[in-house]
């Protein structure tokens, strides 16, 4: 299945794929902007598509996202912080200093 990684959406998106190459299901993905959807449905109805929102995703879905970087080898591009330094750690968390995400470790 293809994956679209949008800023904003557009209802040219749903016919940027040709009807016959694109069928199957766009994923609204969280909230953003304050602009309504406007879309005509010929191309939900005769493209064999539909459009659906979720604010994070299914449990299913993190469960796939999961599998497929275990199979491909992703591995997520952490930041080791000590618990003892876990308000420091959430500082630069909400200064937006943090690098990547911070994962606070005990025993080190």
């Amino acid at each position: 299945m293809p994956v679209f990684r949008l800023s904003g959406f557009s209802e040219d998106l749903l016919l940027a794929a040709s009807p016959e190459t694109f069928r199957g299901q766009l994923i609204v993905a969280g909230a953003g902007g304050d602009e309504p959807i406007n879309l005509d449905p010929v191309p939900l109805l005769f493209g064999m598509r539909s459009l659906a929102g979720t604010m994070t995703g299914s449990s299913i879905d993190a469960e796939d996202t999961l599998s497929f970087s275990a199979l491909q080898g992703i591995r997520p591009m952490i930041e080791t912080v000590p618990l003892a330094n876990a308000a420091e750690a959430y500082g630069r968390m909400m200064r937006n200093q943090a690098r990547f995400r911070i994962v606070l470790v005990t025993g080190k």
